[in-house]
């Protein structure tokens, strides 16, 4: 750990941070609150929360496994709205990288778990509205989530299958804002920045009669730190609810996307001394990719995506939830495959239909005098993918090399049971069975025909014990289960460029856990998780075939231990300080590499993850309407692959890491109103001691670009207005 890095930026927080002290201490008073009121409503923060990770209502701290959650405040305010690490960070346990790239979806990872991916987000389920945003294959996207018209983010960490299906990591369940029902109000906000950042959003809420609305529109513009980084996107995302009766309501969500350009700079290699066709990070960290500006890397996107949601109480004992969704998307992707010059690239059409449904029903009543909850249901899911791939000619499409339809389908059912042994004492088990069925159809018949078909098929048991020992106190302990099948990207054949590998298996993890969390008199929220994990049948990369396409293989069995801690604390009205801390001791049981010098590799660590991490926040809320927040990450060193074979067929041992490094960075804005309007300007520094670091690894990337730098000091600042 580079100590120097450390200093520099604490003493430069505390310089920064020292000058609105005057401020922190002012009692004023704005045009609507109270300065009593508005101390009340921000120490609401650190009340008992309530969150849906086990698909009903529950308080946070009565739920025997580790759950994070982040509220409006952390997730808008002040925000430049990039991605969701912003505000996620303050959750112990997840592992955001942002890449800086919107060509690649964030990078998330929860207990080491979704980093193996190099686009898309694995071995995590992600929820909006109680949508899935993740592919019966296991994919996840978050590209038409709206951080604008976000409410909440709850984060379940941990394997999860016993109630949401193939989960290794954990679940990310995302809640859109409802309209208020007091007054209807119009939003417009606007906010500018480095590497000509634009992002312009008009939001709309409120309540007419049974019917509840929220509409947001947003439209993003960024150059990029790095050329070849520029991203175009128009979202819309809308939420309306209608209250049926006093016990039913029927919820409409609807999301548009339109993405036309997302450029894809690539990672670079450590320095260009690799190769002529290898851009490195020394001397130009802005580079692109030298293939990536080649054959013009990037992507294009238009999604639309809705959803139904019923809800009906059935008197006091049941709540039955019923859902359905329909995504349709259209993807185009130019790739810079091939290290050599005289290589083609590759092109992408992906058509995709995606469309499921699930029914619920939780069942709340007394079992032989004791309080007993049972939850059953069931999940189906189809997706239906259209894929043709082509040579990239520099830019322009070239010949047909795939045209495949690759189709996968879902279901599950489900059935959890929470019964309290004792008013302090409540036992949680679980079980979930599963199958997955994927069929590849070949048209491409020029290399033969290469269709192939596979079935996955698993039972998910769980069981937590939880025990109030004292109001401030909750132990908890799990056992939990869970599985991940391989994509449809990552059935590619060894062969190739088509085929497909039917020798495929499920990884399978086991989680053992024990915990302590609650609320503490003076609003004080804490958490502490240890855990251990076990996985076998590890899908890991194992080499290029002939198309350019990775193909994986169950070569590995891993063994995650760690460590998640977390607190809030109050020790001034209307000042907040969080804390949090990770360790990861994750590391391979097993890890075989065939070929020539190639042999088992057991004990490397598990790229990508660093081991030790830390955040710290000081946000404060005056009277007078003033916000300022400092946040510091810290970041231990990430290595960037373990054992693996170039796509020259050389051997890659572990060894190659990204340096450590901490971040400092400030956000600040003021709120007053003026008649019936709001108005609320904000300014933001990223980085603010201008680090030199890297933002993502590109893990086992075959051609050695694993880094993707990111951007040194830069500044947002922006204004809204709100009407109402």
């Amino acid at each position: 750990m580079k100590l120097s890095i450390v200093y520099t930026t604490l003493i430069t927080a505390g310089l920064l941070f020292f000058p609105f002290s005057p401020v922190i201490s002012a009692e004023e008073t704005s045009a609507d609150e109270t300065p009593a009121e508005k101390i009340a409503k921000q120490a609401e923060r650190l009340e008992d929360i309530t969150v849906q990770a086990t698909r009903v209502d529950k308080s946070l701290y009565e739920i025997p496994a580790s759950v994070g959650y982040v509220d409006k405040d952390d997730i808008q305010y002040g925000r430049q709205q990039l991605g969701l690490d912003e505000s996620l960070l303050k959750i112990p346990g997840l592992w955001m990288p942002n890449r800086y790239n919107f060509n690649q979806d964030l990078s998330i990872s929860i207990r080491g778990f979704g980093k193996r991916s190099t686009f898309g987000i694995r071995g995590i389920r992600i929820y909006v509205d109680g949508i899935p945003n993740t592919l019966p294959d296991g994919q996840g996207g978050i590209d038409t989530i709206d951080i604008g018209s976000t409410d909440r983010m709850e984060v379940i960490r941990g394997p999860s299958s016993s109630l949401y299906g193939a989960a290794a990591g954990g679940v990310i369940n995302i809640y859109t804002e409802d309209g208020p029902v007091d007054a209807p109000f119009i939003e417009g906000r606007a906010s500018m920045g480095s590497y000509d950042f634009s992002k312009f959003q008009l939001k709309t809420g409120g309540q007419k009669d049974r019917l509840n609305y929220l509409v947001n529109l947003s439209r993003f513009n960024l150059d990029g730190y790095r050329d070849h980084t520029k991203i175009e996107n128009t979202l819309l995302n809308s939420k309306f609810r209608y209250d049926i009766d006093a016990t039913s309501d029927l919820t409409l969500t609807a999301s548009v996307l339109d993405k036309p350009i997302a450029d894809d700079p690539g990672g670079l290699c450590k320095t260009s001394t690799v190769g002529p066709t290898c851009t490195g990070v020394t001397p130009d960290r802005r580079a692109a990719q030298f293939n990536n500006n080649r054959f013009d890397a990037g992507e294009t996107v238009e999604q639309q995506q809705f959803g139904l949601l019923y809800r009906k109480s059935i008197g006091d004992k049941h709540e039955i939830t019923a859902r359905n969704y329909y995504q349709f998307r259209d993807f185009d992707a130019k790739l810079p495959n091939g290290p050599a010059i005289g290589v083609n690239g590759g092109m992408i059409e992906l058509d995709r239909f995606f469309l499921g449904g699930g029914l619920q029903d939780a069942y709340t009543d007394s079992f032989f005098g004791h309080r007993n909850r049972l939850t059953v249901g069931f999940d189906i899911d189809s997706q239906m993918d259209e894929r043709k791939n082509f040579d990239n000619l520099l830019g322009a499409m070239g010949a047909l090399t795939l045209d495949q339809d690759e189709d996968v389908f879902s279901w599950g059912v489900f059935l959890q049971n929470e019964f309290s042994i004792t008013d302090n004492l409540e036992l949680t088990l679980g079980v979930r069975y599963d199958e997955v069925e994927f069929e590849f159809t070949d048209y491409f018949l020029a290399d033969a025909d290469e269709s192939g078909s596979a079935k996955f098929s698993e039972w998910s048991p769980q069981a937590g014990l939880l025990w109030k020992v004292h109001e401030a106190i909750n132990l908890f302990g799990n056992v939990s289960t869970s599985f991940e099948t391989p994509s449809t990207r990552e059935f590619a054949s060894p062969v190739g460029p088509g085929g497909f590998n039917a020798s495929l298996n499920a990884q399978t993890s086991t989680n053992y856990e024990i915990g302590v969390k609650g609320l503490l008199p003076g609003r004080t929220s804490y958490q502490l998780s240890i855990f251990r994990i076990d996985t076998v049948d590890e899908l890991l990369p194992a080499g290029e075939n002939a198309g350019g396409s990775v193909f994986f293989t169950n070569t590995g069995e891993t063994e995650r231990n760690g460590v998640e801690a977390g607190l809030v604390f109050r020790p001034l009205p209307g000042l907040d300080v969080t804390l949090n801390y990770t360790y990861s001791d994750f590391e391979f049981t097993k890890l075989i590499v065939p070929g020539p010098g190639g042999g088992s590799f057991s004990g490397e660590k598990i790229p990508g993850i660093p081991e030790q991490t830390g955040y710290a926040e000081i946000a404060y809320y005056a009277p007078s309407g003033f916000y300022g927040i400092l946040d510091f990450q810290y970041v231990d060193k990430v290595y960037t692959n373990n054992a693996f074979r170039r796509n020259s067929g050389a051997l890659v041992t572990q060894g190659d890491a990204a340096d450590d490094y901490a971040l400092l960075n400030f956000r600040m804005g003021y709120t007053t109103n003026i008649g019936d309007t709001e108005f609320t300007p904000f300014f933001g520094v990223n980085n603010i001691t201008n680090q030199e670091y890297i933002g993502n690894i590109r893990v086992n990337e075959g051609n050695l670009r694993f880094f993707e730098p990111a951007p040194e000091l830069n500044v947002y600042a922006g204004i809204s207005l709100t009407f109402r």
